[in-house]
């Protein structure tokens, strides 16, 4: 749910405790582990086009508007600066048969088949996949790519981590109907998938430190956005391209769920950090309007 490897979500030793209620709800009915899920069926019609799985809310998904997911936003926007036709299936991690979102199924009914490749393809391989398709992808070798994809992979993933998951004011206004109570409306299984998500935030932060510093991770993210907007300067793609690539697509992700007003922030220091550099604004404005018809 949260870009968060499986295991942390499984098993984090943090400062969160499992309630004792639920913990001796556990204790007499032990949790059960499937093997993983089968893929998703398509219906009887055949499949023209491969079908992304992402975090979405119904709504958004018939308008076929941005998911509320930073990774699945990534993915749903590289494939359409890459002018990949593709439709949008609303999904959870339980559901998916690699344990997380986004992943994409190829379409039953046509030409594009990625070589080797009959099942899910996940995050990673849709580069190749869209490159396999002779897809739009203006993206030049740039050697200082990998260190300004280390400030979204980082900093401002972490930033991020904490703000939604561990800020409370916004978990409990922002993630929570949108990881916890839109999958179920059990108390004890809301407070169970409440523990899971916060817990598994915390244990994926204190990798990078024995503490969680917060005034830290808002000043680094902070940074990390100023140097993204020094490295736009006055151009309207990143690294000086004439038209959007893979790294814009990994800003956007963050930008427009920032910026975004449905989002409902209650706790803004990220929000307000990202909005104080005008031309990361007017980026995700571009892209908006360019791909998903939005101003």
């Amino acid at each position: 749910m949260m870009d968060i490897p499986p295991e942390n979500q499984r098993d984090s030793s943090t400062t969160f405790s499992i309630p004792t209620p639920l913990k001796k709800l556990f204790d007499k009915f032990p949790v059960v582990v499937y093997p993983p899920n089968q893929l998703p069926q398509s219906s009887s019609k055949p499949d023209s086009c491969p079908s992304l799985y992402v975090f979405s809310k119904d709504q958004d998904l018939a308008a076929g508007r941005p998911s509320f997911n930073p990774s699945c936003l990534k993915w749903q926007t590289f494939l359409k600066i890459a002018g990949i036709e593709h439709r949008l299936i609303a999904s959870n991690n339980h559901a998916s048969p690699t344990g997380s979102l986004p992943f994409l199924v190829q379409a039953s009914n046509g030409p594009n088949k990625m070589r080797g490749n009959t099942g899910p393809i996940v995050a990673d391989k849709m580069v190749k996949f869209a490159k396999e398709f002779g897809a739009i992808t203006s993206e030049k070798p740039n050697i200082r790519y990998e260190a300004y994809q280390s400030l979204l992979d980082y900093r401002i993933r972490n930033a991020w981590l904490y703000s939604l998951y561990l800020e409370p004011r916004n978990f409990y206004g922002v993630a929570y109907p949108l990881y916890v109570s839109s999958v179920s409306s059990n108390p004890l299984v809301q407070s169970s998938i409440s523990y899971q998500l916060r817990a598994a935030a915390e244990a994926e932060l204190l990798k990078y430190s024995p503490v969680i510093d917060t005034v830290d991770l808002y000043s680094e993210a902070d940074k990390a956005f100023e140097a993204l907007s020094t490295l736009l300067g006055n151009d309207a793609w990143f690294f000086g391209n004439k038209n959007p690539a893979l790294f814009d697509a990994s800003v956007f992700a963050y930008s427009q769920l920032l910026l975004d007003e449905d989002m409902e922030w209650k706790e803004t220091k990220l929000c307000r950090a990202l909005r104080s550099r005008g031309n990361l604004v007017q980026h995700r404005e571009r892209i908006l309007e360019r791909y998903y018809g939005e101003k």
